[in-house]
């Protein structure tokens, strides 16, 4: 379930605040306190709705409001608030005495985000504009290709040759007898059948 409103808005008063609302308001809060405003304004003897009599008091009747333009250092420490808090106007009211959040939301939005924007400063990172561009340039850019070293036979001084000369001899067997002599008999194996002469006449092989 909701939460019920605070006042019949068929029985309260909309539009300006006259003088001798104000000084009602003012009145009862100087005797009891602001107290809780949804009973307030019955107890004030106001047909107002308890957020138009909170709202009334708070960003115009309070006595501790401060009157008139903001100083340089009000400035500067709005910027500083801006800068950890955001656009969380509450908490940056709660921390500067006598201005409200409402002033402060306007403020800042008419006069200090041009003052920054004019000094180069962007208002919602409180960096300077040139240096945010290009970290977004930098941060879109391709990343480097990684450096290899490359080694090649003319860097090692010399060049690699292979030797293909190939040579084919025939066996060179010791015979039975140590003569040192071929002998194919010594093996029992015939040459003249290996190279293709079994049988012919060349073939001397017994």
């Amino acid at each position: 379930m909701g939460r019920s409103p605070c006042c019949e808005k068929a029985h309260t008063n909309k539009g300006a605040w006259t003088k001798e609302e104000d000084h009602r308001l003012v009145s009862y809060i100087h005797a009891h306190g602001e107290g809780c405003w949804r009973s307030l304004p019955k107890a004030a003897g106001l047909l107002r709705c308890g957020k138009s009599c909170r709202l009334r008091w708070i960003n115009y009747l309070r006595p501790d409001l401060k009157r008139g333009n903001f100083t340089e250092e009000e400035d500067r420490l709005i910027i500083n608030l801006h800068a950890l808090l955001g656009n969380k106007w509450s908490l940056i009211a709660g921390r500067m005495e006598g201005r409200t959040d409402n002033e402060i939301k306007n403020y800042w939005n008419t006069h200090i985000k041009r003052k920054l924007l004019s000094r180069g400063i962007d208002p919602q990172t409180h960096r300077l504009i040139n240096d945010a561009a290009a970290t977004v340039a930098g941060n879109s850019s391709p990343a480097p290709e990684s450096a290899t070293t490359h080694s090649d036979s003319s860097s090692s001084g010399g060049s690699l040759d292979l030797n293909l000369d190939l040579t084919m001899s025939l066996p060179y067997y010791l015979s039975s007898t140590g003569s040192g002599g071929w002998s194919p008999a010594a093996t029992g194996v015939c040459l003249c059948y290996q190279l293709g002469f079994r049988g012919g006449e060349t073939c001397g092989c017994h």
